[in-house]
């Protein structure tokens, strides 16, 4: 098949094996992409792999040899490296409240979330440059641009960390050939989700107040926004602050 928007080019999606990453494979691969699924959980990722018919490299994304060793494999295998997802990420439950979070968990999202996008994005880039193309999408979220309605300090932090390293990269590289983009996604009905507030429900009914569409996000819906900015179709977008959030930073709800 013709005309698919990422035929032939090579694929990196980081947290593939579920929720967001594994939707952004299937997308990619729908779309005729090579597709790379990274994940720290053989078992889930060699699933997504197979299942879109990618190829799979087990991956710790806060290890910087890991990251260039993974890297390097994509490219070897496929012969480019055209679209980087950084979408691995964590939201623990003890990464609460400023005054209750302690620093080891402090330490443990901030390396998780942001630290990897940033080794993720320097493995990638000598490729890109290389090329004279690219397009690498950076997970952050709504959180980044306006204070969460359920405090967890380190994963807000990380996030915009995320924002702001992504707008810096798109700005540096633009001449390049090269668009970076921080995706911030709503809330998502993803497993991470669903296991955190199957365990505090009042907790789920103040995020989804805030949410004026009413319900969360499906990771397909994201998956969408992924693929848009990835394809040539978002070939003047750069250093963005992509919301995709069913309109919750543009709103104003009187907290219950």
């Amino acid at each position: 098949m013709t005309g698919r928007r990422l035929e032939g080019r090579t694929a990196i999606v980081t947290g593939g094996g579920s929720g967001i990453g594994l939707a952004t494979a299937r997308r990619f691969a729908d779309e005729g992409a090579n597709v790379v699924v990274v994940d720290v959980d053989d078992d889930s990722g060699k699933r997504s792999a197979e299942a879109v018919g990618g190829r799979y490299v087990g991956c710790d994304v806060t290890d910087p040899e890991q990251v260039e060793a993974m890297v390097a494999e994509a490219h070897a295998t496929y012969g480019s490296v055209d679209v980087a997802f950084n979408n691995a990420g964590i939201s623990p439950p003890d990464d609460d409240s400023i005054l209750d979070t302690g620093l080891e968990a402090w330490r443990r999202v901030q390396e998780v979330n942001l630290t990897s996008v940033f080794l993720c994005c320097k493995a990638v880039l000598p490729y890109m440059r290389q090329q004279g193309r690219g397009s690498i999408i950076n997970t952050a979220s709504f959180v980044a641009v306006m204070g969460a309605a359920t405090s967890q300090i380190s994963y807000t932090a990380s996030k915009g960390g995320v924002l702001a390293m992504s707008r810096e990269l798109g700005v540096q590289f633009a001449r390049e050939g090269i668009r970076v983009n921080a995706l911030c996604p709503g809330p998502v009905d993803t497993p991470l989700l669903r296991e955190l507030f199957a365990k505090d429900p009042e907790r789920a009914a103040r995020r989804l107040v805030h949410v004026p569409m009413g319900r969360f996000a499906d990771p397909t819906e994201i998956a969408n926004a992924v693929l848009f900015l990835a394809s040539d179709e978002s070939s003047f977008i750069t250093a963005s602050t992509f919301l995709v959030d069913g309109g919750i930073s543009g709103a104003y709800v009187t907290p219950l």
